[in-house]
C-alpha cells in the first residue's frame, strides 16, 4: 500500500496529461515518425482519464492522514530514495487546494510540488497560484487531446491526410469512448464549468494572483469549455450522433441564452453548429467515392426512430429560451427533410418529409434570418472556423435553392409591405407595426455573411452565373470558366435570385439589396461579376424600353450623384461667408443619406477588389466619379457622407495611375486648404470641419477617412511638385495638418465613442509610418533650396520623411507624444482587460514603435549627411533622447517602457518584435549599455517583469523559422514568423552586448552578477536558491529540446538560424574570461551540455547548409575550450569522455542519456546480436569533416546585352559593404535603386520601347548578385567550420594529456584525418579559399604524427630491423600514401598560394623527419664487426623508409623540383626558408644526386649563390644595436645550411666554386663588422625576453655558417683541388684583420671557442706556405700574402699556448659560472670546442712540419728546445715565462704538457663513457634521484622535472645519456688525435734538436752547421719569425734530460694503454706505439 501512496512530483493531474498532449500533438499535427506506437501506449495508459472525463481523484481519510503526517514522518516521492519531510505550510496549502477543486489530498500535494518545480516559469506567482494554473492546464491538455483525436477520425467533412494506421487507431479509440456516453459527459461539463463560479471559489480561497494570473486562469477555463464543445462539433462534422445523443444535444440547446449583445457565446455556437452538422445531408451531393459507406452510417436514412424522435422534438410546440435558435434548428431540419425526400431511400420517411414546408414557415415566424445575423454571425468565434462558414453557406443556399416558393412568398410579402408603407407615407400616418421583414433580414444576412471571408474561400461565387463568356484570366468559380459548359442547377437558381430581387425593387428593400450585393461582391472574381451586373442593369434592354435603367446600376447611381452635386453646388455661397453655420437650403434627407452610404460602400468594395472596375469607372467620360466626389466634398453635406466619399476615393487611389491625378485634383479642390487667397479672413476646408463641426459633434469620420485617403495615396504615389505655381511645391502642408491639427491634439479632444480616439491616432500614425519607411536621406535634403513664386523667392519644402526625421531626432512634441503613447499602451496592456479601441491602440503603438525603429535605422546616414552639409539644423541621436525623463512618470523610463512590450509577446507578438528590434539597435552603443543595466535593475518588480518578458519571447513555442516574409496570407504563419524573428533579435542583442565592456545588458539578461565581479557568479538551474529563469536557461532549454532522442536537438533542424545564434551566445560566454568559469562549470555539471550535443554531430540540413555549418562551428569551438580547460584542471574523466566521443571508431552501445531506457535496451540487444558483423563506424571528427562540402558552385559570368559588364561590376563593387557577420556582401536594394535610376534616366522613344527588356536585364543582374552573396556566405561558413574543426583537432592533439590517446591509436587517428583532408582538398572541384586552412591543419597533423612516431621509437617499440608492417604502429604503406597526397597538394597549388605552400613544406619536413635515424649511443664497439658483416647487415627500418620516400619524391620528377626551387629563390620569407629546408632535407637523402644535378643545371644554385651579395647589406643592418627585423638573418642561415649540404658532395662543392661562391663571400663586408663584446655594453639595451640575440651573437650567427661552409668545401674538394683552398685563403686574407682580431680574442667564451675551432680548422687546411705556389698571384702582393700567412701561424701557436696551458681550467670553471641553468651541457660543449681547437692547431703544426720537408734534418722548427711547462700549480693563470731568449716562441714543453693532459683527459673521458653506457643499459634500475638529475640537464626551470610523467622522465634520461655518451666518444676521438699529433711533433723536433741541430756558442760562430742553419732560418719565413737564433749546447742537453724526465715510463705506459683501449677498438691503427718507441730511443741516446 505504501508503494501506491508514493507522491508523483510531476503531479498526476498535470505532468502525465501534458505528456499525453505532447504525444497526441506530435502524432496528429506534427506527424513525427514513430509516433503511432507512442500514441498507442499513451492512449492505453490514459483511457480511464477519457472515460471519466474531468473526474478528479476522490478524497479519502487515509490519504488525508498520510499527508498530515508528511511533516513528521515524511512521505515517499517517486524517483527519489527514502522519504522526504515536507513543511507544515505546504500541507496546509494542500488541504486548501484539495477542498477547492474537490480532489484527493495526495493529488493536491502533487500539484503543489509540481507548482514549486514550475515556479521559475511563472515569475511573481506563489506555488499555490502556479498549482491552480497547472490544474486547469492539465484539464485543457485532456480536452485538447480528445479534440485532436476526434479531428483525426475518418469522416464525411474533412481529412487531415494522416496515415491509415493512425486514423484506424484514433477512430477505434474514440468510438469506444462514444459508446460509453461521451456526449452526455461533454454536455454536462459544458454546463457545469462556469468561469464566474470558478472565480468566486478561487477568490474565496485566495487562489487568484495578479491581473496576468487572473487572465491566464480565465483563459484556461474558457479554452477548456471551448475544447469540450469543439470535441462534439468535430465529431458531428465527421460522424453522425446517435438518437439519444442528438436528443441530449437538442435538450441542451433548448436552455441556451445569449450574451449581452444578443449573440451566442462561442461554446454554444459550437454546439449549435454540431447540431446543424447532425442534420446535414448536403455532403451526399458531392458524390465522393465513399458516398455509399457514408449513406450506410447516416442514421437519418437508416433509423426511422431517429428521424421520428428528432422530428417530434423539433416540431414540439414548447418554446425554447431562444426562439431564434429554435427557428434555426427547425429550418435546418426542414431542409434536411426536403433533401431526404429527393433521395430514393427517403420514400420510407414520407410521413415526416411532407412537413418540411410547415417547419420552414414556423422557422420564418421565429425570425430565423435575424437570429442567424445577430446571434450567430455576431459571435466573434464564428469567423475562426472554416467549417462553420461552409455549413451556414450550405444552409442559406439550400434554402434559396430547395425552397424557391418560400422565397417567392417572401418577395410578394415584401412588395405588399412596401405598398402599405408607401400609402401610409402618402397619408402621413405611421406605418403599421406588424410588418414582417423576413426578406430584408435574409438579404442583410447574406450581405453580412459573405462580407467576412477570412479563409479566402469566395463561397459567394455560387451566386454568380456568367451570362456571357467573360474573358477573364483569373476565373475559377465552382465551374471553370468555359463558355459552353452549363453551370450546376443550384448556381443557376442562386444567380436568378440575385437578378430577380433587383428587378422592380421596392424602396424599402433598396438598402438591404445593396448590402446583400456588397457581401456578394467580396472577392476578386465576385467583384468583377457584380460590376458587370450593375453595368448591364443600367443599359435599357429589350422589352423594357424606358429611358432610365434599374435603380441598382452604375448609370443610376452616378447620375444621382451628379444631380446632388449640381444642386448643392448652387447653394455654395461665396468663400467668405460662414456658410458652415447656416442651415443648408436643399439638403439630403436621412433616407437618401442611407441609400447613398450603402451604394458608396458597395462601390468601395467592388473597386477595392477589382482593378479593372477601378479603371473602367474612373475613365468613364460621362460619370467622372472622382471629380463629382471631390465636388461633393466641397458642398455642405454631413461629415459621415464626406467620410464615405473619401473612403471611396481612397479605394480608387489604389491604382498608381489614378493616384497621381487624384493628388492634383485634391490640391486643386483645396479640400485641405494649402493656399490662402489674398484677403481671405479665415481658413476653409477640412481643417475647419475638424475643429468646428467634428469636435463639437465629438465624432470624427471625416478626419479618419482623410487620413486613410492620404495613407493610400502616399503608398501609390507621392508627387514632388504638388501645388507648384501656387505655393512652394510638395507634401508639407498635408504633413503639417496631420501633425499639428490631427496627431498632436488627439489626446485632448472629446470622443463620443471611446474607441474613436485610438482610431484617429492609428490612422494618422499609419501615414507617418509609411512616409518614414519610404524615406532615404539624400545629400540634397540638407541643402536649403528656394523656388520662385509669383516673382519672389520662397523656401522649398523638404521631403516629408526628412521633416519627420527632424522631429523624431529632437525633443519635439511629436516624439514626446509618441513616447507617452507607448507608456499609455503598456499601462493599458498591463491591466489585461478589454476596453473599447484596444485593437486600434495596439495598432497605434505598433506604428510608434516602427517609427522609432526606422528613425534609429536611418539616423546614422541622416546625421552623417547633416554633418557633411554643414546646415544649421540641430538634432540629437534618438538613443540619447530615449534616455530623457518622461513627463508623466518623472523618470527616465522610455527604454524600459519599450522593453516592457516583450512581456506582452503572447498577446502582442508584433509589438514585442518591434521592441526587440529597437533594443537591439540601441544595444550597439556601449555608453548606453551601462545606463540600461541600471534602468532595468533599478526597480525589482520591473526588473523581474523585464527578465520574464525576454525569457517568454525566447521560450515561445509558437515561433517557426523558414516562413518567407511574403507568406503572410495566414495570420498564424505570420505570427509564427514574427515570434521567430523576435527571438533572433533578442539573441543578436545578447551577442552584440557580450562584445561590449561590462556590465552590459546581456550579462543581466543571462543571469550573471552585474553588481559584483562577474566571475563570482554561481549559475544555478532556475528556481534553485531563488535563481530566476534567465535567458541562458531559455537558450539551453531551446537547444536541449529533443537532444535526448536519436534524431538530435529539434532546434537545429526546425530553426537552424536560431540554433546557430544560441550556440554562438554559449560560445561567447565560454570564450570571455569573465564569464568562462561560471558558464563552463554550469554547462558541465548541471546540463552535460557539450557531450549531449556533440554526440549528434554532424548536423546535416539539406536545405540550409550554411546554418548547419555555423552551428557546428560554434559548438566545436566551445568543445575545444572545454577540452583545454578540463585538461588544465586535470579533470581527466571529462576530457576522456569527450575524446572518446570524438575519436572512437567503435559503435557506441549506449546512445543517449540513461533516461531513455525502453529504446536503449532494444537497441543494445540488437547491437549484441549483431556483434560479429558490426563494422567500424566513422569517427565523429571525420564525419564532421565529411559534412563540410569543399566544392562551391560559382555563378557563371553575366551575359549582358545593354549594360557594359565592366561598369556593372564597378557598380556592384561600390554597393558592397561588410555586414554584421563580417561577410562582404552586395547591398541588393541599393544596387536595385542605382540600376533603376539608370534605366529611368534614359531619354527618347527607343529607350521607352526597350524598357521591359532593360528591366529584365536589371532583374538578371540582381539575381546574379543575390547568388554571389549566397556563395560568399556559403564559403565564409565553410571556412569558419573548417577553422573550428581544425582548432578542435589541434586542441585534441596538443592540449589534452598525451596518455589519454595511446600512441598507436593516435597515429591511426592522425593518418585517417590526414588522408581524409587530402582527399577532400585534392578533389577536382574543391574551393581554393579553403586550401589555406587545410594546409595549416595538414602541417599540425603531420607534426603530431612525426612526434608520435618518434616518441614511440624512443620508447623502443617496433624498430627491430625492418619489420614487415613497417616502422611504427602506422604502416609504411600509410606513410607513403600520406607523402604522395602531400606532394600532390604541393603541386596542385600551382604558381600562387606560396604562403599556403609554406605550411605544406613544414609538413613535408616533419614527415621526412620520421625516417631520420635517432641519435644512437657511440659504444666504441664497432671494431668487433668485420667490414663484410657491416656491408651485408640487413637494412634497418629507417633507411628502408628513407629509400622508399626518396623513390616517391623522385617519381614526381622535375615538376616538384621546379616548385620547390622556385619557392626557395623568391617570395615570402617563411616560404623561402621552408623551401630551402626541404631542399636541404631531400639533398641529404638523395644518394643518386638527381636533385643536386637539377639544382646545378637549372641555374637555381647560381641564383642562390649570387643572392648572397644582396643579403650583405641587409645583414649589415642587423648588427646595429637595435635591429629592425631578424628575417634576413634567418633566410641567410637557411641558405648557408643548404649550400653547406650541397658542398658535402665533391660534385656539389666543385659546382659551388664554379658558381663563385667564395668570391661572393669575399665581397661581403658584414664579416668585418665585429661588434664590441657584450661586457662593454650597457645592460639596458638587452632584449628583456631574451629572444633577440645580442649583436655579438648575431655576428656569430652570420660568421659561423660561412666558416662551416668553407670547412665542408675544403673537406669535399680534397687536397688535389687546390682551387678551393686558395679561394678560401683569399677570403681569410681579405678579412685578415678581423680574423686576427678573433684569434687574439681576450675573452674565450663559448661562442669565441666555436669561432676559433672553425677558424683554426680552416687555417690549418689553407694557410700553408705552399698554398700560393702555382696560383697566379700578383708578384707584388705575394710578400704581403706570405706575411699574413706567417701571422696566422704565429697566432695559432700562441693560441695553443693559451688553451693547452693553464688557462684551460679557468675557462671551464668560468663556463660553469656563466651558465647556471645547464652547466653540465655547457661544460661538455666547451670541452669539445677546446679539444677541437687544440687538435686543429696540432694538425696545422703537423702539416707545416710535413710540408717543409719530409726529413727531420731539413724540417722547420716550431717550438723552442726547452721543456718549461706552463706553471700554474698555485692557481695563477699566467704562463710561466720561458727564458728571455725564446720569449716569442712556444716551447716544446707546451707540447709535452698537452700530451700529458690529453692522456689524463682520455682516461677521465673513457671512465665517464663506460659509466654512462652502463647506466643506459640498466636504465630501468636507476634510482629516481639519478633520473631526476639526468632530466634536469634537459628541462629548464626549477619545478620542471617534478611535473613530468615517469614515462617522459625515463625518455629524457635516455636522451641525456645518449648525448653524454656521444659527447664522450667525440672527446675520446679528439684526445687520441691530439695525442698522436703531439707525439709526432715532439718526435720531429727532438729528432732535429738532438740529431741534426748544431749548437751555436758565441765562440764557434763560424762553424759551418750553424751558418747553414741560420741561412735556412733566414730563408724560411717561419724560422725567422720564431727568432730561434741561438740554441746553445746547454739548452740541448737540458732539453734531453728534461724530456727524459717528463716523458717517463708512466706516461709511456699510459700512451700505449690509450692505443690499446681506443685505437684498436675503433679498428683504426695509430702510430702511437711507433712514435713512443722512437722518442724513447732519441731520449736514451748518449749525449754528444
Amino acid at each position: 500500500m505504501a508503494a501506491q501512496m508514493a507522491v508523483n512530483s510531476g503531479a498526476s493531474l498535470w505532468g502525465p496529461l501534458k505528456e499525453l498532449w505532447d504525444t497526441v500533438e506530435g502524432a496528429v499535427w506534427r506527424r513525427q515518425p514513430e509516433s503511432v506506437h507512442l500514441l498507442d501506449l499513451q492512449l492505453k495508459k490514459h483511457k480511464p482519464n477519457f472515460l471519466s472525463l474531468y473526474k478528479n481523484p476522490p478524497k479519502s481519510a487515509e490519504q488525508r492522514e498520510k499527508v498530515r503526517k508528511a511533516s513528521t514522518e515524511g512521505i515517499a516521492i517517486q524517483g527519489q530514495q527514502g522519504s522526504r519531510l515536507l513543511p507544515e505550510q505546504l500541507l496546509t496549502e494542500a488541504f486548501i487546494l484539495s477542498d477547492l477543486f474537490d480532489i484527493g489530498e495526495l493529488a493536491a500535494l502533487e500539484l503543489l510540488l509540481a507548482g514549486e518545480n514550475q515556479q521559475p516559469h511563472f515569475p511573481g506567482l506563489s506555488r499555490g497560484l502556479v498549482a491552480v494554473l497547472l490544474y486547469w492546464d492539465g484539464k485543457l491538455c485532456v480536452a485538447n487531446s480528445l479534440r485532436s483525436l476526434i479531428q483525426s477520425r475518418h469522416g464525411k467533412t474533412f481529412t487531415l491526410e494522416l496515415s491509415g494506421e493512425l486514423v484506424a487507431l484514433t477512430t477505434r479509440f474514440t468510438d469506444e469512448l462514444m459508446s460509453q456516453g461521451l456526449t452526455r459527459r461533454l454536455l454536462t461539463l459544458v454546463s457545469e464549468i462556469n468561469v464566474t463560479r470558478e472565480f468566486e471559489r478561487l477568490q474565496k480561497e485566495r487562489g487568484l494572483g495578479n491581473e496576468k494570473h487572473r487572465k491566464e486562469v480565465s483563459d484556461l477555463i474558457k479554452e477548456c469549455r471551448q475544447a469540450l464543445a469543439d470535441c462534439l462539433f468535430a465529431w458531428t462534422c465527421q460522424s453522425p450522433l446517435g438518437k439519444d445523443d442528438t436528443l441530449a444535444l437538442v435538450a441542451h440547446l433548448e436552455t441556451v441564452t445569449v450574451e449581452a449583445d444578443g449573440s451566442l457565446d462561442s461554446v454554444n455556437l459550437a454546439l449549435v453548429m454540431a447540431l446543424l452538422y447532425c442534420l446535414d445531408v448536403s455532403f451526399l451531393e458531392q458524390g465522393t467515392e465513399d458516398r455509399e459507406d457514408l449513406l450506410q452510417a447516416l442514421p437519418l436514412l437508416t433509423e426511422k426512430q431517429y428521424v421520428s424522435a428528432v422530428h417530434s422534438r423539433l416540431v414540439d410546440g414548447r418554446p425554447w429560451k431562444l426562439p431564434g435558435l429554435q427557428a434555426v434548428c427547425r429550418l435546418a431540419w426542414a431542409l434536411a427533410l426536403h433533401a431526404l425526400s429527393q433521395l430514393p431511400q427517403g420514400s420510407a420517411l414520407a410521413e415526416f418529409t411532407e412537413a418540411d414546408e410547415a417547419l420552414a414557415d414556423q422557422a420564418l415566424l421565429g425570425g430565423v434570418f435575424l437570429f442567424m445575423t445577430e446571434g450567430m454571425l455576431g459571435c466573434e468565434g464564428f469567423t475562426h472556423d472554416e467549417f462553420y462558414t461552409r455549413r451556414l453557406h450550405s444552409l442559406i443556399t439550400d434554402f434559396l435553392a430547395l425552397m424557391p416558393m418560400k422565397v417567392k412568398q417572401l418577395r410578394n410579402r415584401a412588395d405588399e409591405d412596401a405598398r402599405l408603407v408607401h400609402m401610409s407615407l402618402q397619408m402621413g400616418s405611421e406605418p403599421p407595426s406588424s410588418l414582417r421583414k423576413d426578406l430584408d433580414h435574409l438579404m442583410i444576412l447574406i450581405g453580412e455573411f459573405y462580407s467576412k471571408d477570412l479563409f479566402g474561400l469566395e463561397l459567394a461565387l455560387e451566386f454568380w452565373c456568367h451570362t456571357e463568356s467573360l474573358q477573364h484570366t483569373s476565373l475559377q468559380g465552382s465551374y471553370l470558366g468555359m463558355a459552353m459548359q452549363r453551370p450546376p442547377h443550384k448556381q443557376v437558381v442562386l444567380s436568378k435570385f440575385v437578378r430577380q430581387m433587383g428587378d422592380l425593387l421596392p424602396p424599402t428593400l433598396y438598402i438591404p439589396y445593396l448590402r446583400m450585393l456588397k457581401g456578394l461582391a467580396n472577392g476578386p472574381q465576385c467583384a468583377h461579376y457584380c460590376f458587370s451586373l450593375l453595368k448591364t442593369n443600367g443599359a435599357p434592354h429589350g422589352d423594357n424600353m424606358q429611358v432610365t435603367g434599374s435603380p441598382v446600376s452604375w448609370e443610376h447611381f452616378f447620375h444621382s450623384l451628379m444631380l446632388y452635386h449640381e444642386n448643392l453646388r448652387r447653394d455654395l455661397p461665396n468663400a467668405d461667408a460662414t456658410h458652415y453655420r447656416l442651415p443648408p437650403i436643399r439638403g439630403i434627407t436621412q433616407r437618401e443619406l442611407d441609400g447613398l452610404t450603402s451604394f458608396l460602400q458597395l462601390l468601395c468594395t467592388i473597386i477595392t477588389w477589382s482593378e479593372n472596375a477601378r479603371l473602367a469607372l474612373c475613365e468613364h467620360p460621362q460619370w467622372t466619379p472622382a471629380v463629382v466626389m471631390l465636388g461633393l466634398l466641397q458642398c455642405s453635406v454631413q461629415p459621415v457622407l464626406k467620410g464615405e466619399l473619401l473612403l471611396c476615393l481612397a479605394a480608387f487611389g489604389k491604382s498608381p495611375e489614378i493616384a497621381a491625378s487624384l493628388w492634383q485634383s485634391l490640391e486643386y479642390t483645396q479640400i485641405l486648404q494649402t493656399v490662402r487667397a489674398p484677403g481671405q479672413k479665415q481658413a476653409a476646408g477640412i481643417e475647419v470641419e475638424l475643429n468646428e463641426i467634428e469636435s463639437s459633434c465629438e465624432e470624427y469620420p471625416l478626419t479618419r477617412a482623410f487620413c486613410q485617403l492620404i495613407s493610400t495615396l502616399v503608398e501609390s504615389a507621392l508627387p514632388v511638385n504638388l501645388g507648384a505655381g501656387l505655393r512652394a511645391p510638395g507634401f508639407q502642408p498635408y504633413l503639417t495638418f496631420l501633425r499639428d491639427a490631427v496627431f498632436l491634439p488627439f489626446p485632448t479632444r472629446a470622443y463620443r465613442r471611446a474607441a474613436e480616439k485610438w482610431e484617429v491616432a492609428d490612422a494618422v500614425l499609419e501615414v507617418f509610418h509609411k512616409l518614414l519607411r519610404d524615406y532615404e536621406p539624400q545629400p540634397s535634403d540638407f541643402v536649403q533650396e528656394t523656388v520662385e513664386l509669383q516673382g519672389e523667392q520662397v523656401l522649398a519644402h523638404k521631403p516629408p520623411g526628412h521633416s519627420l526625421m527632424f522631429h523624431l531626432l529632437n525633443d519635439s512634441p511629436t516624439l514626446t507624444l509618441c513616447l507617452s503613447l507607448l507608456e499609455e499602451g503598456v499601462r493599458q496592456l498591463d491591466t489585461y482587460s478589454l476596453f473599447p479601441g484596444k485593437k486600434q491602440l495596439e495598432s497605434a503603438v505598433l506604428h510608434c514603435l516602427c517609427l522609432l525603429d526606422l528613425a534609429l535605422q536611418k539616423e546614422v546616414v541622416f546625421m552623417d549627411l547633416l554633418r557633411e552639409s554643414q546646415a544649421s539644423l540641430i538634432v540629437s541621436p534618438l538613443e540619447q533622447l530615449l534616455q530623457g525623463v518622461s513627463a508623466q512618470s518623472r523618470r527616465a523610463d522610455h527604454i524600459v517602457n519599450i522593453a516592457r512590450y516583450l512581456y506582452h509577446s503572447s498577446s502582442n507578438p508584433e509589438a514585442a518584435f518591434q521592441s526587440a528590434k529597437i533594443l537591439q539597435r540601441i544595444a550597439r552603443y556601449p555608453n548606453i549599455q551601462n545606463r540600461l543595466v541600471g534602468d532595468f535593475t533599478h526597480d525589482q518588480t520591473v526588473s523581474d517583469k523585464l527578465m520574464a518578458g525576454f525569457v517568454e519571447c525566447l521560450d515561445n513555442e509558437g515561433a517557426e523559422e523558414g516562413l518567407e516574409k511574403g507568406d503572410d496570407s495566414e495570420p498564424a504563419k505570420k505570427e509564427a514568423r514574427i515570434r521567430h524573428e523576435t527571438q533572433i533579435h533578442i539573441l543578436n542583442l545578447l551577442i552584440t552586448s557580450l562584445e561590449l565592456k561590462t556590465p552590459n545588458l546581456a550579462l543581466y539578461l543571462l543571469g550573471y552578477e552585474v553588481k559584483k565581479p562577474i566571475n563570482s557568479t554561481n549559475l544555478q538551474d532556475a528556481g534553485v536558491l531563488g535563481c530566476p529563469r534567465s535567458c541562458l536557461h531559455a537558450i539551453l532549454s531551446l537547444l536541449q529540446r529533443g537532444s535526448e532522442r536519436r534524431s538530435g536537438p529539434v532546434l537545429t533542424s526546425q530553426a537552424p538560424h536560431l540554433a546557430e545564434l544560441c550556440y554562438q551566445v554559449i560560445y561567447q560566454l565560454c570564450v570571455c574570461s569573465d564569464t568562462s568559469g561560471p558558464t563552463m562549470r554550469y554547462l558541465r555539471t548541471s546540463q552535460d551540455f557539450l557531450f549531449t550535443h556533440l554526440q549528434h554531430l554532424p548536423f546535416i540540413l539539406p536545405g540550409d547548409e550554411i546554418s548547419a555549418l555555423s552551428q557546428m562551428s560554434w559548438l566545436m569551438k566551445t568543445a575545444a575550450i572545454e577540452l583545454r580547460v578540463t585538461s588544465l584542471n586535470r579533470q581527466r574523466s571529462h576530457t576522456q569522455r569527450l575524446l572518446n566521443l570524438l575519436l572512437d571508431d567503435q559503435p557506441r552501445t549506449q546512445h543517449a542519456a540513461d533516461g531513455e531506457t525502453g529504446m536503449e535496451e532494444s537497441r543494445s540487444v540488437s547491437g549484441f546480436l549483431h556483434f560479429d558483423t558490426v563494422s567500424k563506424v566513422r569517427r565523429k571528427l571525420l564525419s564532421v569533416l565529411d559534412a563540410i562540402n569543399f566544392s562551391q558552385d560559382v555563378p557563371e559570368l553575366l551575359q549582358l546585352d545593354f549594360f557594359e559588364r565592366t561598369q556593372i561590376e564597378q557598380v556592384i563593387a561600390n554597393c558592397e559593404h561588410v555586414n554584421e557577420h563580417g561577410h562582404t556582401v552586395c547591398n541588393v536594394k541599393l544596387l536595385h535603386r542605382v540600376l533603376v535610376a539608370e534605366v529611368n534616366a534614359l531619354q527618347g522613344m527607343a529607350a521607352i520601347g526597350q524598357r521591359p527588356l532593360l528591366m529584365e536585364e536589371v532583374n538578371s543582374i540582381l539575381q546574379q548578385v543575390v547568388e554571389r552573396n549566397r556563395v560568399r556566405r556559403s564559403l565564409s561558413a565553410k571556412r569558419h567550420a573548417l577553422q573550428s574543426w581544425r582548432g578542435l583537432v589541434e586542441t585534441l592533439l596538443t592540449a589534452c594529456p598525451a596518455d589519454l590517446i595511446p600512441a598507436d591509436d593516435r597515429q591511426i587517428i592522425i593518418r585517417d584525418l590526414l588522408l581524409d583532408l587530402h582527399d577532400k582538398v585534392l578533389s577536382e572541384d574543391s574551393a581554393g579559399e579553403l586550401m589555406p586552412i587545410v594546409a595549416g591543419a595538414v602541417f599540425t597533423l603531420t607534426a603530431h604524427l612525426s612526434q608520435s612516431v618518434l616518441s614511440e621509437q624512443q620508447q623502443g617499440a617496433g624498430l627491430e630491423g625492418g619489420s614487415s608492417s613497417g616502422f611504427a604502429s602506422i604502416a609504411n604503406s600509410a606513410l607513403h600514401l600520406i607523402l604522395r597526397k602531400l606532394l600532390d597538394f604541393i603541386l596542385c597549388t600551382g604558381g600562387g598560394f606560396q604562403r599556403l605552400r609554406a605550411h605544406l613544406y613544414g609538413a613535408l619536413l616533419y614527415y621526412l623527419q620520421i625516417a631520420q635515424k635517432p641519435e644512437e649511443p657511440d659504444t666504441l664497439q664497432q671494431a668487433g664487426k668485420s667490414m663484410w658483416e657491416r656491408l651485408t647487415a640487413p637494412e634497418d627500418g629507417f633507411s628502408k623508409l628513407q629509400r622508399e620516400n626518396l623513390a616517391i619524391i623522385e617519381s614526381y620528377g622535375t615538376a616538384l623540383m621546379e616548385v620547390v626551387c622556385r619557392d626557395a629563390c623568391d617570395g615570402h620569407e617563411i616560404g623561402r626558408m621552408l623551401a630551402l629546408a626541404v631542399l636541404d632535407r631531400i639533398l641529404s637523402i638523395d644518394r643518386q644526386s638527381q636533385w643536386l644535378l637539377y639544382v646545378c643545371n637549372s641555374g637555381y644554385l647560381r641564383v642562390l649563390v649570387e643572392s648572397l651579395r644582396q643579403d650583405d647589406t641587409a645583414l649589415q643592418t642587423l648588427l646595429s644595436p637595435q635591429p629592425p627585423l631578424l628575417k634576413p638573418l634567418y633566410i641567410y642561415e637557411s641558405k648557408m645550411a643548404l649550400l653547406t649540404r650541397v658542398a658535402k658532395t665533391g660534385q656539389g662543392a666543385v659546382e659551388l666554386l664554379r658558381c663563385g661562391l667564395v668570391a661572393q663571400l669575399v665581397e661581403c663586408q658584414v664579416f668585418d663588422m665585429v661588434p664590441d663584446s657584450d661586457s662593454h655594453r650597457v645592460f639596458g639595451q638587452r632584449d628583456p625576453s631574451g629572444f633577440i640575440p645580442s649583436p655579438l651573437d648575431r655576428y656569430r650567427q652570420i660568421l659561423l655558417p660561412a666558416l662551416r661552409l668553407f670547412q665542408v668545401i675544403l673537406t669535399s674538394t680534397t687536397t688535389h683541388h687546390q682551387q678551393g683552398a686558395t679561394q678560401v685563403l683569399q677570403w681569410l686574407i681579405v678579412h685578415a684583420d678581423t680574423i686576427q682580431g678573433l684569434l687574439r680574442c681576450q675573452e674565450l667564451s663559448m661562442g669565441a671557442l666555436q669561432e676559433l675551432s672553425l677558424l683554426t680548422g680552416i687555417i690549418s687546411k689553407t694557410a700553408l706556405p705552399g698554398a700560393l705556389e702555382g696560383q697566379d698571384v700578383n708578384s707584388a702582393a705575394l710578400p704581403e700574402f706570405q706575411g699574413h700567412i706567417s701571422r696566422f701561424q704565429r697566432q695559432c701557436l700562441s693560441l695553443l699556448g693559451r688553451l693547452a696551458g693553464s688557462e684551460r681550467e679557468r675557462l671551464l670553471k668560468q663556463a660553469e659560472i656563466a651558465a647556471p641553468g645547464d652547466p653540465a651541457e655547457r661544460r661538455e660543449e666547451m670541452e669539445v670546442a677546446m679539444q677541437q681547437v687544440c687538435a686543429n692547431i696540432m694538425e696545422y703544426c703537423q702539416t707545416l712540419l710535413l710540408q717543409s720537408s719530409a726529413q727531420a734534418q731539413f724540417s722547420i722548427c716550431l717550438f723552442s728546445p726547452s721543456v718549461n711547462e706552463p706553471a700554474s700549480r698555485d692557481g695563477h693563470t699566467d704562463l710561466a715565462l720561458p727564458s728571455a731568449l725564446y720569449s716569442r716562441v712556444p716551447s716544446l714543453g707546451l707540447v709535452l704538457f698537452l700530451l700529458k693532459n690529453s692522456a689524463a683527459d682520455f682516461f677521465r673521458f673513457h671512465q665517464s663513457h663506460r659509466q654512462a653506457l652502463g647506466k643506459l643499459q640498466s636504465l630501468e634500475q636507476l634510482p629516481p634521484e639519478e633520473l631526476k638529475e639526468l632530466c634536469a640537464a634537459l628541462v629548464s626551470g626549477t619545478g620542471g622535472v617534478e611535473k613530468i610523467s615517469s614515462v617522459q622522465r625515463s625518455l629524457l634520461a635516455k636522451r641525456r645519456l645518449v648525448q653524454l655518451i656521444n659527447n664522450r666518444a667525440k672527446l675520446l676521438a679528439l684526445c687520441s688525435y691530439v695525442i698522436e699529433t703531439c707525439l709526432f711533433v715532439m718526435w720531429r723536433h727532438l729528432e732535429y734538436y738532438l740529431l741534426y741541430c748544431t749548437p751555436t756558442d758565441p765562440k764557434d760562430s763560424l762553424m759551418p752547421g750553424a751558418s747553414a742553419y741560420r741561412s735556412r732560418l733566414t730563408d724560411d719565413s717561419f724560422g725567422r719569425a720564431l727568432g730561434l737564433s741561438r740554441v746553445s749546447q746547454q739548452d740541448l742537453e737540458q732539453l734531453q734530460s728534461d724530456m727524459g724526465a717528463g716523458f717517463g715510463e708512466a706516461l709511456q705506459r699510459k700512451l700505449l694503454e690509450v692505443e690499446g683501449l681506443y685505437s684498436q677498438v675503433r679498428s683504426r691503427y695509430t702510430f702511437i706505439q711507433a712514435l713512443v718507441r722512437r722518442i724513447r730511443g732519441l731520449l736514451r741516446q748518449p749525449k754528444s
